[in-house]
């Protein structure tokens, strides 16, 4: 029975692959290497988005502070960025199924460009404020796995999602060099006319080499019923009907509860390294760069193979187990050195478990959903951006670093037995 089963998915998988070649125009060996290269350019064009993404990060508190702009205001600043980043998750994804992966990257990165802009003619805070407007539809990487998810059947999904953290490795550690010395050599404005320029190639690029549909042409029919049977690009309605779909309710809360205690840690980062671990900025700085090959290691190259090997729900459980580990690590924590200790496993836990629902859930959903469905899996971290300086804060300043672990252990020993206990349907359906 086994055997059959295996050859009737190898079957079905070898229908989409014919599909997918056939939706570029091309058949056999030709059509592999043209996804091939397709997949290649979304992940050439969500490195440079990071690259940029980062940069801004290094030089925009330097940036506001000139413009007069103290902490409190600066945390309204970046809360600004979380909500617009968080309405326009989901509105970015449904764009992406409703009009193709090109069309939603060309807008992502033409927003990136407006973005830039905007920062660069930033003199004064209400122009600072403004420029966030654009980052509602910035969202690169939710549109590089857009193409990726179109473009490979169930069993390379994984493994190829996965490969994304090698972008964002790129991305935290060209980024943060970047934004440091084109601000301090030049001017604070420098790293924004370079953004500005990067994202319009990045737009150049998208136009000129992801095809116009990635998806199967059965699938993209279904796309446009489904666009006149739903109407309107947001809709409590189509969330709450994804959400019914088997599995997806429970892993979806598995997704936003187990990194939830590492993410409030993170936000409150900058502050940690200075007061908790006693760095300078370059130390902190160096300490991000040692983070950013980690993730490129893990999960460009770790978290791929295991795919292979493990079932879904056997990654799943994994990274959970090992989140509740790092909470414990982080509950003992004491220096710098026991937390790059502790970044290995945080960084597997953190990328398998990203990686492993996003290939879940895009899964057990229709194909022509699969952009609504990691539109809503990327307003998971600008929901714990904009809640996060508030709930940081006050553990931080209440309980200490210590309270982030123990939260994490908590919170993933809990996740761990519901996993455990638990048969959540997992399908394969054939994009």
């Amino acid at each position: 029975m086994s055997t059959m089963n295996a050859k009737a998915i190898s079957e079905g998988e070898e229908e989409a692959s014919g599909m997918r070649n056939k939706t570029l125009g091309e058949t056999g060996h030709s059509g592999v290497v043209k996804r091939r290269q397709v997949i290649l350019v979304a992940y050439l064009i969500a490195a440079l988005d990071l690259t940029f993404l980062f940069m801004q990060m290094g030089f925009m508190p330097y940036l506001a502070k000139s413009l007069g702009l103290d902490s409190v205001g600066f945390g309204y600043l970046q809360t600004t960025f979380g909500i617009l980043q968080l309405m326009g998750g989901y509105i970015f994804g449904r764009f992406a199924d409703q009009f193709g992966a090109r069309a939603a990257l060309i807008l992502s990165c033409a927003s990136g460009s407006v973005f830039f802009l905007l920062i660069s003619i930033s003199t004064n805070i209400p122009l600072l404020f403004l420029s966030r407007l654009p980052t509602v539809f910035m969202h690169g990487i939710p549109g590089a796995q857009k193409v990726i998810t179109d473009m490979t059947t169930p069993s390379q999904r994984a493994d190829a999602l996965g490969k994304l953290g090698l972008c964002f490795g790129i991305g935290i550690i060209a980024g943060s060099a970047l934004g440091g010395v084109l601000s301090s050599k030049f001017s604070i404005y420098v790293p924004a006319y370079v953004g500005l320029v990067g994202s319009l190639i990045n737009t150049l690029i998208a136009m000129v080499w992801i095809p116009s549909q990635t998806k199967p042409m059965s699938d993209h029919q279904m796309t446009e019923h489904s666009t006149s049977q739903s109407g309107s690009f947001f809709s409590i309605r189509e969330i709450l009907r994804l959400m019914k779909f088997p599995g997806v309710m429970e892993v979806f809360i598995v997704k936003v509860f187990a990194g939830l205690p590492i993410g409030l840690f993170m936000i409150m980062f900058s502050i940690i390294s200075m007061d908790f671990f006693g760095l300078e900025a370059v130390e902190s700085g160096y300490l991000m760069s040692y983070i950013g090959v980690l993730q490129m290691v893990v999960q460009g190259l770790v978290v791929g193979k295991l795919s292979n090997h493990f079932t879904e729900m056997t990654l799943l459980r994994l990274s959970v187990f090992v989140f509740a580990g790092v909470g414990l690590g982080m509950a003992l924590m004491r220096t710098v050195w026991h937390y790059c200790i502790i970044a290995l496993p945080l960084v597997f836990a953190f990328s398998m478990l990203a990686t492993i629902t996003d290939s879940i859930l895009t899964k057990a959903v229709p194909s022509s959903d699969t952009g609504a469905m990691l539109g809503i899996c990327a307003s998971v971290q600008p929901l714990t951006r904009t809640v996060g300086p508030t709930i940081g804060g006050i553990l931080y300043k209440q309980f200490g670093v210590s309270s982030f672990g123990y939260l994490q252990l908590i919170v993933n020993i809990g996740l761990f037995v519901y996993l455990l206990k638990s048969k959540i349907p997992l399908r394969e359906m054939k994009s």
